[in-house]
Formats: structure tokens, C-alpha cells, sequence
């Protein structure tokens, strides 16, 4: 990475809370990994989420209930036990994504 590319900031060079120059490469590098993870987490998501809408609304539309609690609680526990706290917290987020807030009429994986 050439010095031009790097400018310097009050963040440090191009932002990266670093002065010295492998180091911001070394960020910068790490940030567009970054970046690519997460444009596959925001794809993942929203293909998740349709595949669970699709499942509620074959549920109801067939007669069977809204929610399946035991599916849910399966989902919660598999993200808790990887990913601890947070994963509870995240898995209640994709939940929600998949059925919408309860209370909507939503349908739900």
C-alpha cells in the first residue's frame, strides 16, 4: 500500500486509529474481509427469513398453528450454546425476521 493511498486523519491513517502504515494495510485488509462476511449475513438473513415466512404461511394456510414453540426453543438453544448470551439475542432477532413481531398476524418458522 503506497503512502498516497493512506492519507492521514485524526483516526489515523484512512481512519484506521492507527499511524503507521503496515499496520493500517493490515486493517484495511481486514476490514474488506469484514465487509464480505457481512454482505453474506445480510444475504443469509433475508433468505432465511423468506424460507420461514414460506414455512408459517404453509403451516396456517394447511390449518396448523402459527408458531411451533418447540421449533423456536430448538432454534434459541442451538445460538446459546455456541455463541452464549449473544446467541440467544441474536436468535431472537432471526426469529423475529422470519415472523414478523408477535401481535402482527404474522406467520412463523
Amino acid at each position: 500500500m503506497t503512502t498516497t493511498a493512506l492519507t492521514g486523519t485524526n483516526d489515523g491513517l484512512s481512519g484506521t486509529g492507527t499511524r503507521e502504515e503496515d499496520a493500517a494495510g493490515q486493517i484495511l485488509d481486514l476490514r474488506a474481509r469484514i465487509d464480505e462476511i457481512d454482505a453474506a449475513l445480510i444475504s443469509l438473513w433475508k433468505e432465511r427469513a423468506g424460507i420461514s415466512q414460506r414455512v408459517g404461511a404453509t403451516r396456517v394456510a394447511s390449518g396448523g398453528t402459527r408458531l411451533v414453540l418447540s421449533r423456536e426453543r430448538e432454534i434459541l438453544d442451538r445460538f446459546r450454546n455456541e455463541l452464549g448470551a449473544d446467541g440467544t439475542q441474536l436468535a431472537l432477532l432471526i426469529l423475529r425476521a422470519g415472523r414478523g413481531p408477535l401481535g402482527t398476524g404474522a406467520t412463523a418458522e
